[in-house]
């Protein structure tokens, strides 16, 4: 496999992430540059091993996965979503907002941005393709592209405020939609 083509299956699998990021950066509850690195190394980390644990899964667990795994993306999405949409619209909740780079918030988030490399993990077993290289460079790239994004989302969360948490939120039930509907109507 091409560097170019494991680019690209990296760019494409960061994007879920990257809408995720810069939803939970215009929050405005991640605190400091500490918050904003803790969240794209767990995005970029779960990306990197999802892959990993694919490969290893072989074909017969793939097939029984399918019919499930875009239900639970959607419910972890759709969780974290709801909780920024009721907060956005809640004047006094401003104190209570929890930080997504922390704790269970963090790792559903993570996982349900990284459920479809589990599939291309087992998608490249499936054509004899060394897993480490690409599983790196999908790491990093979603590493990266999720810094980007929290650190634009702190922009317009500044600029705009509470609209953007409301925003967001919608953002991660509509990521979580198209994951569904994907599924079902392929």
């Amino acid at each position: 496999m091409r560097l170019l083509e494991i680019l690209l299956i990296a760019v494409g699998l960061s994007m879920d992430a990257f809408a995720v990021s810069l939803a939970a950066g215009c929050s405005g509850v991640l605190s400091g540059v500490r918050a904003e690195l803790r969240l794209a190394l767990h995005f970029g980390f779960f990306q990197f091993f999802m892959p990993v644990l694919g490969w290893y899964m072989g074909t017969r667990v793939a097939s029984a996965m399918q019919t499930f795994d875009h239900w639970v993306a959607f419910g972890l999405l759709a969780f974290v979503g709801g909780r920024m949409i009721r907060s956005g619209f809640d004047p006094h909740r401003e104190e209570v907002c929890q930080d997504p780079s922390r704790g269970w918030t963090l790792v559903s988030l993570s996982v349900a941005t990284s459920i479809d490399a589990l599939a291309v993990g087992l998608s490249l077993a499936l054509i004899h393709v060394d897993i480490w290289v690409p599983s790196l460079i999908i790491g990093g790239v979603t590493a990266s592209l999720s810094l980007g994004g929290v650190r634009l989302g702190n922009r317009l969360g500044i600029a705009f405020g509470k609209k953007m948490e409301i925003t967001g939120g919608v953002i991660l039930l509509l990521i979580g939609l198209r994951i569904v509907l994907g599924h079902l109507w392929g």
